[in-house]
């Protein structure tokens, strides 16, 4: 067997590229380094005057991050497959000879970044981007939420009422290793679906109620372009409706109105979004005990045409990226969830890039 050439890698690439490498694209269409200043200021890094081995440049091990979360990896799957892929070493702009980031290297970078609250700020500046290229808020925004499980917590009944007060049970107060690993900000809720037909072909009197253990993904997404603008983490069991006050409302885009479905109507939301130059668009509740009425049947339908479209990206960010919270805390999960969020919208955005030049 002959050894193989620099012209052999060339051409194993050239094929990758013809059978539509996604990360070649996103070389192509993102520009990575808009976030350079962003990280630099997060990261805190040392000027390096006082020697030791530099750290790996940070728009690469945001890449990096980009690439795990494109696939769902863990950080020792993510160091192998770096080293095992040319699809992710050219990506990455690295040589077949240079040194790959170890899975600890990749936790530490994300953790610094985690500690230093930046997601959000990364995600505003890719919102910037996606401005300037011509993709701004508009037609209106819709608002949904989605749950995002985390892995169970096996805990007793004392440990869980502690939890929920927000106390920290007293046997792990004295065990650090076994409180690193609890996650005291995940919660239990219950997970409504429909129930299926049984088999005589009877339908059951009520849907089906799940327990879920996690958080809860909150968006807001603009009608025209179908990308997140506005976004929130929580634990599973916090109310939707009550985060339509917490910042979820784009004010910049260029229509007013604001579709959700019916976890969001209430009155302190309806007099919110009036007070705030709103239209409100919020599916109406089926009234108590009585039939809903033939008019808001057609209402809730037609508002139902266009906020279905929220339901599209929490599929895609579930079917293409395997959206799940492996890490403990509420703010671990906020970056893993604005990490799926970035990812969603630069995936849009080849998307919408595609479109216009095919036009």
């Amino acid at each position: 067997m002959k050894q193989p050439g620099f012209f052999d890698v060339e051409e194993r690439l050239s094929r990758l590229s013809g059978l539509g490498d996604q990360l070649e694209a996103f070389s192509r269409t993102v520009n990575f380094e808009a976030f350079r200043p962003d990280l630099d200021t997060a990261l805190a890094y040392a000027d390096g005057s006082k020697g030791g081995r530099p750290p790996f440049d940070p728009v690469l091990m945001f890449k990096i991050l980009v690439i795990q979360t494109l696939n769902n990896l863990s950080d020792e799957r993510t160091e192998y497959l770096i080293n095992d892929r040319l699809s992710f070493m050219r990506f990455l702009g690295l040589g077949l000879s240079e040194r790959v980031p170890d899975a600890k290297t990749i936790w530490l970078f994300r953790e610094r970044l985690t500690q230093a609250e930046a997601i959000d700020i990364l995600f505003n500046r890719f919102d910037t981007t996606l401005r300037n290229a011509g993709y701004l808020p508009m037609s209106g925004q819709i608002l949904d939420a989605t749950l995002v499980a985390a892995p169970k917590q096996r805990n007793t009944n004392d440990e869980k009422t502690d939890l929920r007060e927000g106390r920290i049970p007293q046997d792990w107060q004295d065990k650090p290793a076994k409180l690193s690993h609890k996650d005291r900000h995940a919660r239990w809720t219950l997970k409504f679906t429909k129930a299926k037909r049984q088999e005589d072909g009877s339908m059951p009197a009520t849907d089906l109620a799940i327990p879920f253990f996690g958080y809860k993904s909150h968006i807001s997404i603009d009608r025209k372009f179908r990308l997140i603008r506005k976004w929130k983490t929580t634990d599973a069991a916090a109310s939707d409706g009550a985060r339509l006050r917490e910042g979820l409302l784009d004010k910049s885009n260029t229509a007013s109105t604001v579709w959700a479905d019916t976890a969001y109507r209430s009155k302190a939301n309806e007099d919110f979004m009036e007070k705030q130059g709103f239209v409100s668009k919020v599916h109406r509740k089926k009234p108590h005990l009585k039939p809903m009425p033939r008019h808001m049947q057609r209402s809730n339908a037609g508002k139902s045409v266009i906020r279905s479209r929220v339901e599209h990206v929490f599929a895609d960010q579930k079917s293409q990226t395997g959206l799940f919270v492996r890490t403990v805390g509420l703010t671990r999960a906020t970056m893993r969830i604005g990490l799926a969020n970035i990812i969603y919208n630069m995936r849009r955005f080849l998307l919408l890039e595609r479109i216009n030049a095919a036009a």
